[in-house]
């Protein structure tokens, strides 16, 4: 049974712009988009993306990520999705955002289907308010009075339900569609519809000259006449149609389809039941896995449960169709849990036939923080000997290491730009110096875990101390930097903490080969799982939802990779620095051989790092100086391109570009050069466009410079000396994790004190708080106890 309702697009969208075609195909005359124009729309919030859509059928996507590639897509609306809370009339704010994103999606160039339920419910609503009403009328009529009694509402019939509703849903979704300027076409089906040849022919039929119009098909059950469903009732190899879940399956297979999205009023699978404490989601399913899931109860409302769901998603799966189960009902990811799943992040359960060769980053998440609790009750000497091993093994595998780091490079050749083919690349010297740090850390991890910070003496034998921990579980995210992981890695061991590294795929036959070798070096005290490498497909956003599993997030690399995931970190803290705006400051008492020396060395030695010179600031009186001259004949003799600033430039007749922004990290051999008239000006200019990062001033005038370390606010303030000396390893700390520019727990280069906490124990015998009542017979004493001193060699 088809019926035909569609509308031409809003006036204001595009009645006047296209040409419209009358439709001979269908039961009613209608005006529809020809399927040749396709026009991206601007109306909407959520982003869109542009990929390539072309894609043979026949099997199932391996991977998230490859989502995005899916052209045809069918979305299943479940009961619970569609209806109310009290399961009498429809949601329509969830609704009108369903349809929001499913025209997104249409407008991409996607071919969209709808398998919805709510005709039942929104029957409902309609004959009950007929009920009412009419009730009402012959009550008033035999009572003679205005007040009325209370009213019982019989039980509502499903298919008369159905029968009322199906005409009302067909034009909401008919409204809410024609504001996007798409046509909707509604289809009612039954079992007999695909068992029967020459109906399965039409229905097919209809379905691709609908898609090859641009018009979205809403398909659903004919509820008003379809009989009751027998269980057991598939054929070999065919499912039955007798719910809207076996009926988005089939719809899907039928059609050849790239993807099903099956949304219910749960986050997805579970291997317990949903709200239960042990209650873990599924990512990824895989057929066979149905032992690892405890089925609940069905749906509030609809007919099919958990169960049934999965019975049809692992039909569609096997014929090439993947599958998605997620929540559609949650109002923080209703809104775009379509595009989401689309988009490849990580929602809901999915289904795939591809099993991966190792671990879950899950499971590496749990092995991570096993792993740590086991290393941090290692003696410290033990921790010691781990990282004086790993240090060892960085020059006894020097050159494997190197042949790996060969292959990363030849790989990345014309796809980087030369600053991040330097950071990637690996040297013998860089090993050399690895190891030294490393060595560092290992002497300065003895007493880091456990050390005791205060001690109180409350009362009497109760006597209470401050310990210093680790934090848990770090996530450490990094690009084309190997040399960054056996650095976080021997802080991650000193600290006692479990570590989940992700680095960038250009440098992953390196980082495979550090990783193996800081293994093992962790299984000579067997606590090898506390450091895990994430080689998943594993999107950085998705790693910045494990909230349940990660306590801290240190992102290395560029400002934008930094910024992303300050962003994507969903409840878990993020310890790092978006950009590295470093100023140096020449005063007017500067000394000529020192400024220049600085200089070149904070912009030209490693203009990449973060902890390079940016801005460079000079005090008005030494414009058109033999200083300002030599500063000035240094950079372009080093091949450096300056950006005046807006006072600089006024001072030029011939000026060099001017600054587009005083607040850019260049990254190369770029800086701006501004003008101040102080040392206080300077101080207020780096408040303004600095980044809280590192700044230097350059005088030979002790009180102003003194003026200038106690006034300007960031994590490093330096006199007459290089910015590149904000380095965890030339603080001494062996090797930092990175650059906190944040104002809570750590500031500055983070080394191994950055990477605890403290907990708190307290030793008494038989104490209650009853005992320090008014009238109780003990007393706060509250006294400072000698605090054990630490071991400094």
């Amino acid at each position: 049974m088809l019926s035909r309702v569609c509308r031409s697009g809003s006036q204001s969208f595009t009645h006047r712009l296209l040409p419209w075609v009358q439709s001979t195909t269908l039961s009613r005359s209608c005006r529809v988009q020809p399927s040749a124009i396709r026009h991206v729309r601007s109306w909407s919030n959520i982003p869109f993306i542009t990929v390539p859509l072309s894609r043979t059928h026949g099997k199932s996507f391996a991977h998230r990520s490859e989502l995005k590639h899916a052209k045809r897509i069918v979305v299943k609306l479940g009961s619970a999705v569609v209806t109310r809370g009290d399961e009498c009339g429809l949601a329509l704010g969830r609704l009108a955002s369903i349809v929001e994103q499913v025209s997104v999606l249409q407008n991409q160039g996607r071919e969209m289907m709808l398998v919805t339920s709510g005709a039942v419910a929104f029957g409902k609503q309609r004959l009950r308010h007929e009920i009412l009403l009419s009730q009402s009328v012959r009550q008033a009529l035999h009572s003679g009075q205005n007040h009325l009694k209370e009213m019982a509402i019989p039980v509502l019939e499903a298919r008369a339900c159905a029968a009322a509703g199906q005409s009302g849903l067909m034009a909401l979704y008919e409204a809410m569609f024609t504001q996007y300027s798409i046509c909707a076409a509604q289809i009612l089906v039954t079992n007999l519809d695909f068992h029967d040849e020459q109906k399965r022919r039409n229905l097919n039929g209809t379905l691709h000259e609908l898609l090859r119009m641009n018009i979205v098909p809403i398909v659903n059950t004919n509820d008003a006449v379809v009989p009751p469903a027998e269980p057991n009732s598939d054929l070999q190899g065919v499912i039955s149609v007798k719910d809207n879940d076996s009926l988005a399956a089939r719809l899907a297979v039928e059609m050849k389809t790239d993807l099903l999205i099956v949304l219910s009023d749960v986050e997805g699978l579970f291997d317990n039941p949903p709200g239960s404490d042990d209650a873990k989601l599924i990512d990824i399913f895989y057929p066979g896995d149905q032992q690892s899931v405890t089925f609940g109860t069905k749906s509030r409302v609809g007919m099919g449960g958990m169960e049934a769901k999965v019975k049809a998603a692992l039909w569609a799966l096997q014929g090439g169709t993947s599958v998605v189960i997620a929540n559609g009902t949650h109002p923080k990811v209703s809104g775009h849990v379509i595009t989401d799943i689309v988009e490849g992040k990580k929602v809901g359960t999915f289904f795939s036939e591809v099993k991966p060769a190792g671990p879950t980053v899950e499971q590496q998440g749990e092995m991570a923080r096993s792993g740590g609790r086991m290393l941090a009750t290692l003696e410290p000497e033990q921790r010691a000997e781990i990282i004086h091993h790993l240090a060892d093994l960085l020059t006894d595998q020097r050159d494997e290491i190197l042949l790996a780091n060969k292959k990363d490079l030849e790989e990345a050749e014309g796809r980087l730009a030369a600053p991040l083919l330097k950071r990637l690349s690996l040297s013998t010297s860089k090993l050399n110096s690895l190891a030294i740090g490393l060595r560092q850390i290992a002497a300065s991890s003895q007493d880091s875990v456990g050390r005791v910070l205060r001690r109180t003496r409350i009362a009497k034998d109760l006597e209470l101390e401050q310990v210093t921990v680790p934090i848990g579980v770090l996530l450490v995210i990094f690009e084309s930097r190997p040399d960054c992981l056996p650095q976080v890695a021997a802080l991650a061991i000193a600290s006692g903490n479990g570590l989940l590294l992700k680095g960038g795929k250009e440098a992953s036959h390196s980082n495979r080969i550090l990783h193996l070798l800081t293994q093992e070096a962790l299984s000579i005290h067997g606590v090898k799982e506390a450091v895990q490498l994430v080689n998943t497909r594993e999107e950085v956003e998705d790693l910045c939802r494990l909230d349940k599993m990660i306590d801290l997030i240190i992102p290395r690399g560029s400002s934008q990779l930094v910024r992303n995931i300050q962003k994507a970190a969903k409840g878990i803290p993020v310890m790092g620095h978006s950009e590295g705006i470093c100023h140096m400051y020449v005063d007017s008492e500067a000394s000529v051989d020192k400024v220049t020396r600085l200089v070149r060395d904070s912009k030209c030695e490693y203009p990449a790092a973060c902890n390079a010179l940016e801005t460079l600031l000079i005090n008005r009186d030494l414009l058109r100086t033999p200083l300002f001259d030599q500063i000035i004949d240094m950079l372009r003799v080093e091949q450096v391109k300056i950006h005046a600033g807006p006072k600089f430039a006024s001072y030029l007749t011939f000026s060099p570009s001017e600054v587009k922004s005083l607040r850019t990290e260049y990254g190369d051999l770029e800086l701006c050069i501004e003008v101040v008239d102080s040392v206080q000006e300077a101080i207020d200019h780096i408040h303004k466009y600095g980044s809280s990062h590192t700044d230097v001033i350059v005088t030979e005038n002790e009180k102003t410079a003194e003026f200038f370390l106690q006034h300007v606010d960031s994590a490093c303030v330096f006199w007459n000396a290089s910015t590149r000396f904000s380095d965890g390893y030339r603080f001494g700390l062996g090797a930092e994790v990175g650059i906190s520019t944040s104002r809570i727990h750590a500031r500055g280069p983070v080394g191994l004190e950055g990477l605890l906490t403290t907990k708190w124990l307290l030793r008494g015998q038989d104490h209650v708080v009853s005992d320090f009542s008014e009238h109780g017979s003990l007393k706060y004493l509250h006294e400072n106890l000698p605090v054990p001193q630490r071991n400094t060699n």
